[in-house]
């Protein structure tokens, strides 16, 4: 249950990032309610992951899904490039979030 938690926080956290994006091109109270809504669930479930896993694979797990997660909703959604050399760095982020669980 654990793991799910770690992942629902992470798809929490890009859905942060989206609507840091969102508020900063329309600042509306209705974006920052839901910015505030979409951080404050990454943290709860995160917390609720570390009570079972270490902290170092939980947050690095964490901060890999949002930040690929981020970058990779910057292209569908929002025009960013896909730069081959972009895409590399991202698999490089999850690789490396992935060798964490294997090495814990």
């Amino acid at each position: 249950m654990a793991w799910i938690a770690l992942i629902l926080a992470g798809i929490c956290e890009m859905a942060g990032v989206m609507m840091i994006n969102q508020f900063h091109r329309n600042r509306s109270f209705l974006w920052l309610v839901y910015l505030i809504i979409g951080f404050g669930a990454s943290f709860l479930f995160l917390s609720y992951s570390m009570k079972s896993l270490p902290m170092g694979t939980a947050y690095a797990i964490w901060t890999g899904i949002g930040a690929s997660g981020g970058a990779v909703l910057g292209m569908v959604f929002y025009g960013e490039s896909k730069d081959w050399k972009r895409l590399i760095f991202i698999a490089m982020i999850l690789c490396a979030a992935i060798g964490l669980k294997l090495t814990e």
